[in-house]
């Protein structure tokens, strides 16, 4: 089942996805290895709203279309956008462009791959200066995805990596900024180079009679090294802090109004979060609604 995303973190600064991408691509999902059908098509479609550090509000959106290639294999391809506004800024703009397949190895084994394709650079300005990643649509990174997930005792498992091959051209620097400007106080990205991710999801997912589903579960994410930027010198410095577990827990709740349509609702909080998120991926509160029609 699919759809509806809603999710809820208790901490200013908490984090409760990386949201870098893979925690939504749909093949990790709960359940989502068990989604095939007679129909060959899917069309879904979502929005959000979000709090972030520095009190910065946040609205998403995306579209996407999959379709089953075989009895084995799908494809889906989704467009992501976002909007930022809070300390006088305000920004919207395209995010990615998200490619990926899924292959049924066994009935409860699938396995995907796949690409994050930015389309900006993550290098937008205000009064012409950069500002940091925390306005910006895309992490402006070229990544590749790999994945798997199992069914294994009731349990849906899912571990990935999201590996960025490229970096962006951002280039802020908290200190072209005046004394008394909050941005002053935002992690220093000027030629940032962002490390990957890797993923652990478990979930349990339990049936409500013949339309609703709830599915429980645990979500950790880690940084696997820190993050860089580069000083006004020249010299490429490690942003200590930025390594490290994102743990989240969550709670979806799946309806489904007939064979065709579906809407999930989620709820979710970190345990544990990074000491630093230079990405700008923090979320004190999110909230996102999906929907899912197949054809």
């Amino acid at each position: 089942m699919s759809a509806i995303c809603l999710i809820f973190t208790l901490q200013a600064v908490s984090q409760g996805c990386s949201d870098a991408g893979f925690c939504t691509v749909n093949a990790l999902k709960p359940g989502m290895h068990r989604e095939a059908s007679v129909y060959k098509n899917h069309f879904r479609a979502g929005a959000g709203v979000g709090k972030a550090d520095f009190d910065i509000n946040i609205f998403t959106s995306f579209i996407e279309y999959g379709r089953q290639l075989s009895d084995k294999m799908s494809f889906d391809i989704r467009l992501t956008a976002m909007s930022q506004s809070g300390n006088d800024i305000s920004k919207f703009g395209i995010g990615d462009v998200y490619l990926n397949t899924s292959y049924t190895l066994q009935e409860k084994l699938n396995l995907m791959a796949g690409l994050k394709v930015p389309l900006n650079s993550a290098d937008r300005i205000h009064n012409l200066l950069p500002l940091p990643m925390d306005y910006q649509s895309s992490l402006g990174t070229f990544d590749l995805i790999l994945g798997a997930s199992a069914m294994v005792s009731g349990i849906s498992l899912s571990l990935a990596l999201q590996q960025p091959l490229s970096q962006n051209k951002n280039t802020f620097n908290p200190g072209l900024y005046p004394a008394a400007s909050t941005l002053r106080e935002f992690p220093n990205t000027r030629n940032f180079v962002r490390s990957g991710d890797v993923l652990l999801r478990a979930a349990y997912p339990i049936a409500l009679g013949d339309k609703f589903k709830i599915t429980p579960g645990l979500l950790p994410i880690y940084h696997l090294s820190n993050d860089k930027y580069t000083d006004t010198d020249g010299v490429q410095k490690e942003i200590t802090g930025s390594q490290g577990l994102t743990l989240n827990t969550n709670v979806f709740l799946d309806y489904g109004f007939s064979d065709k349509s579906f809407i999930q609702l989620g709820l979710g909080m970190p345990l544990v979060v990074r000491e630093t998120r230079p990405d700008g991926l923090t979320r004190a509160f999110v909230a996102s609604l999906e929907f899912t029609r197949r054809f």
